[in-house]
């Protein structure tokens, strides 16, 4: 299989047993500097807040890090929630990281607002901020064309007058978003594949030619695992499964354990169902496997580029699979210095 589409990677720094969340984030730069060897496109971080098992809380901070760590991919954010701060410092920190970094960033942006409750009062923040995300869009891109107006006379240094592509990261309601805003959509089957690619369907239906973008631009997200057999690929979606599960029972994810373990763990009918639910939906399996079964994905969406979301507790097993893909994807490795 030959990449016409372009493949990326989104590291969410989750933690793993008997592990810390320092290491976690020093195992996410480690981890880009060995995605950029493969020959990915792009390496992006996330935004938690007070979630345990992630540590990654400051995406801008890291990407940072990350940038600073290699030397051609591109880095960004996958994504800032952008409902959770002020336009005027994301565009700032953007700014500063194009200005270090310049040609290699891309800011990501989402509309989520904090976790829970205690979270979004200890930002400042409250579940209705997440529906002016157009607006707060709107006045962050204007700070970078310098055409703002919710503060006059208020200019973000050094932003103002640089380009850093923007993404909008989104479900259905944000799909229309980014049509209207004229940016590129990064979208995941959180709700199958189907109500997907009708999302897909409409945001290039809607969408209207911009500054940053004159056409639609789609960003396939989701987990891709390969390995020698299907049992070790399906293998390799246990921790992040029953982490998943996990989560939506007690609230907070818990680090990542070995397969066997997760195996191991006695799972309340509950547990049991959300466990089997977080499994689906996953391309996994041989080269051959998942070679045919991401033509098919492509092809139905006709998507521009597909963001490689997969976790696992085992480092290597999870480098291993994203060897294994860059194979299937015939991406091009960095040259090994002298």
């Amino acid at each position: 299989m030959e990449a016409t589409t372009l493949f990326s990677v989104l590291d969410r720094s989750r933690t793993r047993e008997g592990q810390d969340g320092p290491r976690a984030l020093r195992d996410t730069v480690s981890f880009a500097q060995r995605v950029e060897a493969l020959g990915y496109h792009r390496f992006w971080v996330s935004e938690h807040h007070s979630v345990p098992g992630v540590a990654g809380s400051a995406p801008t901070v890291l990407a940072a890090a990350v940038a600073a760590a290699t030397s051609t991919i591109r880095v960004g954010t996958g994504g800032v929630m952008l409902p959770n701060h002020q336009p005027l410092v994301v565009a700032e920190q953007f700014g500063v990281l194009e200005s270090l970094f310049p040609g290699r960033i891309d800011m990501g942006l989402g509309r989520s607002v904090g976790f829970t409750d205690g979270i979004r009062k200890a930002l400042g923040r409250d579940r209705g901020d997440a529906e002016d995300f157009p607006g707060q869009l709107a006045e962050l891109l204007g700070y970078f064309t310098g055409t703002q107006t919710a503060h006059p006379q208020v200019h973000a240094l050094p932003a103002e007058g640089l380009r850093v592509p923007a993404f909008v990261l989104a479900t259905g309601k944000g799909a229309r978003v980014a049509a209207e805003a004229g940016l590129p959509l990064v979208i995941a089957a959180v709700r199958g594949e189907d109500a997907m690619l009708r999302a897909i369907e409409e945001y290039r239906r809607d969408f209207r030619p911009s500054g940053w973008g004159e056409r639609p631009y789609v960003v396939l997200s989701g987990t891709v695992a390969v390995a020698a057999t299907t049992q070790e690929a399906r293998d390799l979606l246990l921790p992040e499964a029953w982490s998943t599960a996990y989560s939506r029972t007690h609230g907070a994810f818990p680090p990542l354990m070995p397969a066997e373990a997760v195996l191991a763990t006695a799972m309340t009918e509950r547990e049991r169902t959300l466990f089997e639910e977080a499994r689906r939906g996953h391309l996994y399996g041989t080269a051959d496997e998942v070679a045919a079964g991401l033509e098919k994905l492509l092809a139905r969406s006709e998507a521009d580029e597909y963001l490689v979301t997969t976790s696992t507790y085992d480092r290597a097993a999870l480098l291993d699979s994203y060897r294994r893909l860059a194979a299937v994807l015939g991406l091009s490795p960095l040259p090994t210095p002298v």
